[in-house]
């Protein structure tokens, strides 16, 4: 069993795809790590040094040779990750795939409350984070809504997860 968490950056991926793994006592996957550790460099120094679509290609790399895998696991994917390339179809076709789909102002919420290392959200203040969360929500809806699983809502726990998996 491959699960694929998917949504925009703060929506829950890691937190609950930890969880979720833990559950259903499989490996738990995050493709930033996993394109750090193959590119020797954190997120925001290859977006710096490289761009974004070296990076891009990076992790399309690493999605198709997880998805490729005889392996079970849970993989938090980076919010972009499905709107590039065929990332969305590879990981449709490799298992189950689940929109967590968080309300723009709770992400907002979530990411000015931590010390962010997203790229894409350095330096905001709180309303132009929420737009911008608003912004990207538009864009990559449609792509999101491809998923195979919605899971909805301001406070999702693992068990709805469960449930999205279960049912």
């Amino acid at each position: 069993m491959k699960i694929f968490l998917i949504g925009l950056p703060g929506a829950g991926k890691t937190t609950l795809g930890k969880q979720l793994a833990e559950r259903l006592n499989i490996r738990f996957v995050d493709l930033d790590t996993e394109i750090e550790k193959s590119e020797g460099e954190s997120i925001a120094l290859i977006f710096k040094r490289f761009g974004e679509d070296h990076f891009r290609k990076a992790e399309s790399t690493q999605l198709q040779q997880w998805a490729n895998l005889n392996e079970d696991f849970v993989m938090a994917t980076g919010g972009g990750a499905p709107c590039f390339f065929d990332n969305m179809e590879v990981m449709n076709q490799a298992g189950t795939t689940i929109f967590l789909d968080v309300p723009a102002k709770e992400i907002a919420k979530r990411i000015s409350e931590q010390s962010t290392h997203r790229p894409i959200l350095l330096n905001l203040d709180l309303e132009e984070m929420k737009d911008k969360i608003e912004f990207l929500r538009s864009q990559r809806k449609l792509i999101y809504r491809q998923t195979k699983k919605t899971c909805k809502g301001e406070n999702l726990t693992v068990n709805d997860l469960l449930y999205a998996v279960n049912s």
